[in-house]
């Protein structure tokens, strides 16, 4: 994906929640939640877009 790309996505994801947060009438907790999901998304998504996280859940293993 080329890296103009990503930046418009970026900046899209941060209108977005500007718009979100600045318009949307919710509890500051309900906000912090939102804006903490929306910001581990992203990074996730940037991992798996540059090749450092192959996306994948299934690749963790739990030892018990």
């Amino acid at each position: 994906m080329p890296i103009v790309t990503v930046i418009i996505i970026l900046v899209l994801i941060g209108f977005a929640m500007w718009l979100i947060n600045s318009f949307i009438p919710m509890a500051s907790s309900i906000k912090s939640i939102l804006n903490a999901v929306v910001i581990i998304a992203v990074i996730l998504w940037l991992l798996t877009v540059f090749g450092i996280w192959d996306g994948s859940i299934g690749s963790f293993r739990l030892k018990g």
